[in-house]
Formats: C-alpha cells, structure tokens, sequence
C-alpha cells in the first residue's frame, strides 16, 4: 500500500472533522464496510502488515552464499580440474579404471553444501523472527455490514470501523469517532510513559505535533482505559509505525567482527594460494625450458590450491553458529542474524533500561507517610492483603484514619483495575496505578464501591509538563454515612456534606505539594506550615533513596465543576495527604549477572527515566555504580555538546530522566571511545539507538516490531541476566572457532608443504590427489571440528576482559601457532614421506610402489586426530581433562579413524579415492609417525608452563 493510494487529506486526520474523515473514505461509522468493499480496498492496499522492504528475497540469501572468496576459488579449481579430465579424456590419457570428473564433481558439491547450509541457517533466522511477530499481532473487533465481528489484524483496511477497549493493541492507525473515558499508553511511538486522554470532538491544526493529536490513534499502542469508535485511516507501512520502519530498513547494517575476521581470513589463504600456484606454474615452466609438462604442473597446483583453502570451515562454522543460536534460545535469547552469536563475546559495555529488565516490573507499595508518619506496608505482588506498621508494630485502621483517606486518593484518581485471573492477582493498566489499587485493598477501600459512591465527572490529565493528573467526583446526593462508616476522616465527610464536588490530585510530590495550602492531620486539617514542607520534601528524599518511586495525593472541595483548561488555577489550595513510596524491585537473578560482568571486565550501565535517587539507589543495590557515584540526568545531557558528552561517558554508569532519543548520543560517544556496546531497547524511539548499537537487543515481551527488526536480539524474558548468559555464550562460541581454525588451517600449510615438498626432494609426482585432499578437509579435519566447536567453556572465560572486536583473526598467537604446527606437521610427515617412497621402491618389495603415497595420505589424517585431541584446551595436558567433558571429540577421534581405514581396506573405496593396501608393518609406522603431533603439542603446554606463560 503507498501513501499517494490514500484520499486526499489522509496526512492530516487530525485536523479533519469526523463526519468529514468518514466521507473521505466513503465509511460509515455504525455499518461499517460490506464486504464487496472490503475486498476492494484489501486489493488495492494490501494487508496491514508492516513489510520487510529491505529484506532480502530467497534468491538473493541463496546467492550472497557463494560470493565468499574462498568458494569462488574453489568454484575455479573445479572448473580448471573439470578441463584437465576432459582433456585427458578426449586424448585417450586416461589411467585404467580411473573416473574423469570426480574431483570437479566433489569440490562442486562441497560448494554446493556449503551454500545451502548458509541459506537453510539464514532463513531459519529471519523465520524465527517472523514467528515472534506473529504472536504479536492481536486480533481486532470491528463493525462491517453492520455486524461485530473479530478479524485479524492484517485484514483491516482504510474505512473499517474498529472497536478500542481497555488492554487492546490498536492494529492501525485511525480518527476517533466517539470515546468515553479512553486513555491509550503511546510510549512505543513517542516515548512518553505516561497514558494520553484521547478526545474524538477535537479538531486539530495541521502542525500539531504526533505526541499532540489527542483525536486520532496509532498502530503499535496500547489502550489502558476507557473505549472508544475508530475510523481505519492508515495500514500497513503508511502507519506512523510503518513509516519509522521503512526508515530503519534503509540503513545498511555494518559487517561483524567475525564477517570482518572471515573475510580477512578468505584474503590471506586466497591470496597465499595464488601467490603458491604462479610459483608452482613459472618455476615448472622455467625449469622444464616449455609447457611439455603443463598438464602435471597444474595438478600439483590445483592440489596445492585445494590444501590451502578449508572446505569445511565454512559449514563447520556455520553450524557452530546454529548450535549457538540453538543454546541461547533455551536461554531466552533470539539470535535474528548468527554472526551476532559471536558478536556478544566482544561487547565490552552493555547498555540496560531498568524497568522490566533489571526489576520485575511490578510496582509494589512499601510505604507510605501521613500526617507526619511513616508506615511500612507489607505484603507482596498485586495480592491486596497485608499490614501498615508503624515502628515495627502493626497498627490498626481505626487508630489511623489517614491511611484510609489516602488509600480513597489512590482509588479515585486511578485508571487501572486489579483483578484475580486463574488464582493470580493482576493488573489491567499501568504498573503504577495498580500498586495503588493493591494499597487501597489493604485498606479496605474497593474500586468499584468507591466509583459509584463518588463518580467521575471530570479530570485534568496527566501531562509531562504538569507532572500530576487531578479526577472531580460528585458526590452531592450520597449517602455519605454509611460510605464512610469505616474509619475514614471526618473532615472528608464533612466536606462531602457541605459541598456537592471533591478533586483528587496525584503526581509529582514536589509540584502537588508546592499547590497545597493546608495538610490533613487525622481527624482534622491545618495550615502547611514550613516545617511541614521540610518534613515532607526530607521524607520524599529518604524514600526516593532507597530506590522507591513516590507520588504525593491531595484533594480539595469544589463547589462546581471546574471549566477544561482550567488547572492551573482550579489545582491551587490543596489540602495535602501524603506520600505513597512504591518500588520495582530488582529480579533476583540481576545482581549475580552484574558482578558477573565486572568479572568479566564488562561494564554495565543502567539507563532510566526515573528520578536520580531511585536510579542510583537500583544501580548501587545491583552493584552497577558505587555510593556517590554521578547520576547524569535528560536535563544536564541535553545541554552537553557531544565532545563534552564522551569525555563524560566513561565516567557515568547511571543516567536517570532520560528520553528514548537520548540513547542514540550515549551509543555514539562510547563507541567514539572505542567500546563495543550492547543496548537494550523495547520502543520504537529506541530503534536508532538499537541499529547503532554493535548489539542491539530487543524486549520481545514488551517491545515493539519495529525494536525486534533494528535489534541483533531479541530478549524472549526481558531479564538482563539473559544478556549476560548470552554474552557468555558468545565468548565460548569465538574461542571455539578460534580453536577449530588453529586445528584446520594447522594442518592445511602441513599438507601444502608436504605436497610442495615431494618434487624438491626428488620423489616425483602428487603425493595427494585434489579429491583425498577434500576427504581430509572435510572428513578428517570436519568432523572433528565440529565436535571441538561443542567444547564446554574454559573455567574462565568470564574472569577476564573481552578480547578486542578490532583484533585480527590471526591474533594473540593464533597465526605464529598455525604456522608453527604446520611447520611441524611438514617435517614429520615428509620424513615418514622419503622413508615410505625408499621402502616401496626398495628391492624385493611386494607392493605397488605407489604405496607410500596411501602412506603419506593415512599418516596426515590419522595425525590430525591426535592434534584434535590435544587442541580441546590451550594450556591444560589431556590428562588433566576429563575425557568425557566433551563425548562429541572422543566419538569424532573414533569415527573418522574407522573411516580413514575403511578407504585402505574397502576396495570399492580404495578404489575410487585411489589408495592402496597398507600391511601391518606399513600401518603401525603411519600410527606411530602421527602420534609425534600429539607428544608435539603437549610438550609445547609442558614448556609454556615452565615459562610462566599462558597461550591464549
């Protein structure tokens, strides 16, 4: 659907009239659509889904799979193979019973796998994510052909007529109709936590800004209160949502460090092989005077070619990836793209909202002050049964009729319902006002009772800038002896008596108590001297310290209905309540996760939109700052240039009142100081921060589609912990590659020397043919691979600092090691290679005197398992491991050496890989030739300790 498809006037609902909106888009707001008509528009808009515009298409995954450089030259061989077979073929030089082709035939399939295994795993990713958005979406009701009926989401087209109640997500964006009492919680969209009044008689500017246009709603946000009457406006990607979401779709995402590692890697053996080949090539040429022998020298570089570049690791990585993907996902955490598995084990800073993922997202009352006292409310979760204790003794109601005046505040002036579903008490609404509903119940003050006894018959809704929300009720012609009966304050009665309005004021404690003129003793009310306010703004302090939220209540009687817009003067001589001190209390699991970060030399921040003192109060009781640690608010990092901002960055782990667009600059400045950050994020204004992020982690419970398609991660549970066992993950999945490609490329330069070797020394000819060289590749070396990519982890993998994502893929060692090993691989299979071509050209020799080259062939692979083997740890001997710890080694080692044997000792197999019969004599030297690489290694981990050194 695009935007020019709309009638005229779409991009300004808000400014338009209902019954012009409904003429607009030729609707009708109490048939609805029929369905010849929604058929019509379905067609010509297309479903309300938000579309993947820069996605990739299934041809476009299956070919970026071969533009690896490694591929492409393995494509190369094949193709120049296929032509020597050919030509050997039509001349007639073919040796008996020899196969043409199957060299070219087996690197193309090896090509071929391999490209399907990276498509099958990349789709599976963008499948996964595709599943999670669908559990998303909700179903609608809406009215067509004058029926109420439930339709999916993605059905809705512009003109449909759609029904809001409390806890619905709206599926799209519209012009209200009619509302009553309707509030929706916009903070996916714009930010703002707080829920907005919606309006349908309003009539807009053009201009009004999107956080602004009380009349219309948006795809993506939540309805907490009230219900209202929708016209269908915008679906689909011409929704507020759908627009942000073309826009992050656009941006190019940059390659990974392990994309970065691998392409270096593809270069430098790419590069090296050619490099090897034209050396090969020119010095056969120059020696031979011709190109008589052309045929044979490109046989020796097509092996050499072969031996330099590592089939299997591709697959082999890949598949280490899934397993990764496969492990976080047990763990809560959903990998959208798999380099991002290892990405995790180089974040060096991770970024984390704290509600909902530091603490559990429900608010519960810890307590509350009045009339110059402090109570500690007991109880847990949104259960409404508990105590009020005043120095440790439980007090009763009666003894203190202020609670239950209080607890009236918290009720009338709420939003939210508490309800029992399957034996749980829960909340429809905001967290926050059904804390106060929890309070309430304690008191013995009922939502219900109370709304009927005192009914709303207007409000001043809350606001950013106001910070507070006042509710009038009336209550001329209640019974007010018995609805207050219970111990509440005479002085509510009374006014209940004598005037026929009362309003109710909730908000910010400072503000609400700035407006009050008089405070609520007990059984009477006084003037609000100093010392009150003192006592109350130090009170405020305390319990904000201690990591509560706290809201101040106070109410005044009316004796008319105030006029709209008429809060700043109506909000004036308050009479005040009290404080209400509530808190989110971390998850339990949180604090071990954050020290688990500084063992691992990752540095948490939390980022929030509370007040300073409750940050700093979660952030120190979490271990993510120390006592007196700067709190760096909205305010102060508005007013910072960037420069000024990363020389803070560093310094700060607790900002506190920010706005979702903060974290974009936060992002920025640390990785202008050179970190590697994680940030979570679940809005929609989060998004850029997430696609800039090098993690971009999403909240897959409350976050939005547009957060998940920005984001690396999805956080299935929302739990920082998960972030952190994640990362762990990462790490373990890095070390692993970085252990297999020692243990593949290691053995790949001893083939290359070995083969380059055999004409230097006078034997002559190709000790291994291109199609052995591909079994040892992807046989000998895969499946051990695999199976060292399954390794458990060092012991401490989380005790030291992340490596740097920057560092190159042949760093801290790993390229001097590959270098050395295969060094020494060489040197102990060319001496096994000159002592088996003097003993199967010796006189009285029984055996083809091709043999040594099964020899040479069987001595590589069977050594390649010892070194498979010793590899599983960097510093620990064999011994000192249990041999159990990973089984998929051992049963690897045990399968690969059967199979081995088998292409000796099958002939159909010894037959088509061209080997030859090795005896007993001729076996136990190869096994006793390869078991050095293993005595090699070890010895290397005996010196390294005696040095006081540690490989890594």
């Amino acid at each position: 659907m695009s935007a020019n498809s709309l009638p005229e006037g779409a991009a300004v609902w808000h400014s338009l009239e209902v019954d012009k909106a409904l003429d607009l888009l030729d609707s009708n707001a109490d048939s609805g659509l029929t369905p010849q008509e929604i058929q019509q528009r379905l067609q010509k808009y297309g479903p309300n889904e938000l579309e993947e515009t820069a996605g990739r298409s299934t041809w476009e995954i299956l070919l970026d799979q071969f533009k690896n450089i490694m591929l492409l030259m393995l494509i190369g061989v094949a193709l120049i193979s296929g032509l020597i077979d050919l030509w050997s073929w039509q001349s007639g030089t073919l040796k008996p019973g020899e196969v043409p082709f199957k060299d070219t035939i087996a690197i193309l399939a090896i090509v071929i796998l391999n490209g399907i295994l990276g498509y099958v795993q990349e789709s599976r990713a963008e499948k996964a994510l595709a599943a999670l958005k669908k559990m998303t979406s909700p179903l609608v009701r809406v009215i067509r052909n004058t029926r109420f009926v439930e339709i999916a989401a993605k059905e809705l087209v512009p003109g449909d007529v759609m029904l809001l109640e409390a806890g619905m997500q709206i599926a799209a964006d519209g012009r209200l109709i009619e509302q009553s009492n309707l509030q929706i919680r916009e903070s996916a969209l714009t930010g703002e936590a707080e829920a907005v009044n919606k309006q349908a008689s309003l009539k807009l500017p053009e201009e009004t800004s999107l956080g602004d246009r009380l009349n219309v709603v948006f795809q993506g946000t939540e309805v907490v209160q009230g219900r209202g009457k929708v016209l269908v406006t915008n679906t689909g990607m011409t929704t507020e949502l759908g627009k942000i979401a073309a826009m992050l779709q656009a941006v190019e995402s940059e390659p990974t460090p392990l994309q970065q590692r691998m392409t270096q890697l593809g270069n430098v053996l790419v590069t090296g092989s050619l490099i090897l080949v034209a050396i090969v090539v020119v010095g056969g040429v120059i020696k031979d005077g011709g190109f008589k022998n052309i045929q044979e020298l490109l046989e020796v570089s097509l092996s050499m070619a072969v031996a330099v570049v590592p089939e299997g690791l591709p697959a082999v990585i890949t598949v280490t990836l899934a397993l990764g993907t496969q492990r976080m996902v047990r763990q809560n955490a959903l990998i959208r793209k798999l380099p991002a598995v290892e990405t995790l084990g180089s974040v060096t800073t991770i970024c984390s909202d704290k509600t909902g993922t530091l603490t559990q997202n429900k608010m519960v009352v810890q307590s509350v002050s009045t009339n110059n006292k402090t109570f500690r409310v007991t109880g847990e979760g949104y259960a409404p049964t508990g105590d009020f204790q005043l120095d440790g003794q439980k007090i009763s109601l009666e003894e203190s009729p202020e609670i239950p005046a209080l607890s009236v505040a918290c009720t009338i002036c709420n939003d939210s319902v508490l309800q029992k579903e399957q034996g749980e008490w829960a909340i429809l609404g905001d967290p926050t006002e059904g804390a106060l509903l929890t309070l309430a119940g304690k008191a013995g003050i009922e939502k219900d009772q109370w709304n009927s006894m005192l009914p709303r018959v207007a409000e001043f809704p809350f606001s950013s800038e106001r910070k507070r929300m006042s509710v009038i009720t009336q209550v001329e012609g209640v019974a007010t002896g018995e609805a207050f009966s219970r111990g509440i304050d005479p002085a509510i009665a009374g006014f209940l008596e004598s005037e026929p309005y009362l309003m109710f004021t909730k908000g910010s404690p400072e503000l609400t108590l700035a407006r009050s003129t008089q405070i609520h003793l007990g059984n009477y009310t006084g003037p609000l001297t100093e010392e009150h306010r003192q006592k109350i703004l130090a009170e405020n302090d305390l319990m904000a310290s201690k990591g509560l939220r706290v809201l101040g209540f106070a109410y005044k009687p009316l004796v008319e209905i105030p006029p709209s817009g008429s809060d700043e003067t109506s909000e004036q001589d308050l009479v005040w309540l009290g404080l209400v001190g509530m808190l989110d209390a971390p998850r339990p699991e949180v604090r071990a996760a954050v020290q688990e970060c500084r063992d691992a030399g990752i540095r948490p921040i939390m980022i929030t939109g509370d007040h300073q003192l409750t940050a700093r109060a979660i952030a120190t009781n979490l271990g993510i700052a120390q006592e007196g640690d700067r709190v760096l608010t909205g305010q102060e990092l508005q007013r910072m240039t960037d420069q000024e901002l990363e020389q803070n960055v560093d310094l700060v782990s607790i900002y506190a009142r920010v706005s979702p667009e903060h974290k974009l600059r936060i992002v920025q400045a640390l990785q202008r100081r050179g970190r590697f950050v994680a940030m979570t994020g679940d809005g929609v204004n989060d998004a850029p921060a997430l696609k800039q992020a090098d993690i971009g982690i999403a909240m897959g419970i409350t976050g939005t589609d547009v957060s998940k398609e920005a984001s690396d991660m999805v956080l299935l549970d929302d739990n920082f912990a998960t972030i952190v066992s994640a990362t762990k993950e990462g790490r373990v999945v890095y070390t692993n590659i970085r252990r297999f490609i020692k243990y593949i490329l290691g053995s790949n330069i001893g083939e290359v020397l070995t083969i380059a070797a055999a004409p230097l020394i006078g034997l002559g000819g190709v000790p291994l043919t291109p199609l052995q060289i591909l079994w040892m590749n992807l046989v000998t070396d895969g499946l051990p691979a695999l199976a060292l990519a399954v390794e458990p982890p060092e012991p401490d993998v989380m005790q030291r600092p992340p490596f740097s994502p920057r560092e190159s893929i042949f760093a801290r060692g790993l390229g001097s090691y590959m270098i050395r090993i295969g060094i020494i691989f060489a040197i102990i299979t060319i001496t096994l290679m000159w002592w088996a071509y003097q003993h199967t050209h010796a006189a009285g020799y029984q055996g083809d005197p091709e043999t040594w080259k099964t020899m040479v062939f069987t001595t590589l692979c069977i050594a390649q398992m010892g070194h498979a083997i010793a590899i599983r740890s960097n510093n620990r001997l064999t011994i000192e491991m249990n041999p159990f710890s990973n089984i998929f080694v051992l049963a690897a080692v045990v399968v690969t050496t059967i199979l081995q044997l088998m292409l000796v000792y099958v002939p159909p197999l010894r037959d088509f890989f061209g080997t030859h019969y090795l005896n007993i004599q001729e076996l136990g030297i190869c096994i006793g030739f390869s078991a050095l690489m293993f005595v090699w290694i070890e010895a290397e981990k005996i010196f390294l300790r005696i040095m006081g050194k540690k490989a890594v």
